[in-house]
């Protein structure tokens, strides 16, 4: 699983609950590092938030579909956009779930399938 959040502390919180749930974590920051890592690392999900710096989620989320190595990859918005129209933006992306913060962790690993 690719997670990739810009707030730190956040990130490494949710990577931590996640890999207690047995899940291969790779974190990145911000877009740029979230495609490298994504081209190295295959994942078979990507937790993404929306609001990230430079290049925002939807952007990510549509260049990461034009991997063709990740077609088959899940991708998931973690994000505090909760309007239709994030939504919207979210499926026009290539994003299959949008959730919001705050979120449990075991309604966040249901929308991984």
């Amino acid at each position: 699983m690719l997670l990739v959040d810009d707030n730190e502390d956040a990130r490494e919180l949710l990577a931590g609950l996640l890999e207690l749930q047995g899940f291969q974590v790779q974190a990145a920051g911000d877009a740029a590092d979230a495609l490298a890592v994504a081209e190295r690392f295959q994942p078979e999900v990507v937790v993404l938030d929306l609001g990230l710096p430079e290049v925002d989620g939807w952007e990510l989320a549509r260049r990461l579909r034009q991997i063709e190595s990740l077609t088959r990859t899940r991708i998931v918005a973690l994000t505090g956009y909760g309007t239709e129209l994030d939504r919207e933006r979210s499926r026009a992306a290539g994003i299959d779930a949008h959730l919001l913060k705050p979120i449990e962790v075991s309604q966040l690993i249901k929308a991984f399938s």
